[in-house]
């Protein structure tokens, strides 16, 4: 069974909670900045995350700062729930690494 859109106002309550997240092109997006030497342990702990949630992010790493994009191809490239947890976990192992939400 797809997953199922979130409506405006649930993207809106979602976002909340995620700092530093927006909605940009249809897509969940955030980018984070850290020391260059700590975006690669950053990015395997995303991975799994990734792997084990069976959800994948879009990523590009780029000098210091990591960005994602998160839409769910089931939903037909829709925000939904599954991106929104994601975005949660991924903020979190960003912390946890040092990372902090890239100023706009």
């Amino acid at each position: 069974m797809p997953a199922t859109p979130l409506t405006s106002a649930e993207l809106a309550q979602a976002l909340t909670h995620l700092p530093g997240w927006a909605v940009e092109d249809g897509k969940l997006t955030a980018a984070f900045k850290a020391d260059r030497s700590a975006l690669p342990a950053l990015y395997a702990a995303v991975a799994a995350a990734e792997d084990v949630a069976n959800h994948h992010a879009e990523v590009q790493i780029l000098y210091g700062t990591i960005g994602f994009a998160l839409n769910t191809h089931d939903a037909g490239g829709a925000i939904t729930a599954l991106d929104t947890a994601m975005a949660a976990r991924l903020t979190t192992l960003a912390s946890e690494h040092g990372a902090r939400p890239a100023e706009g």
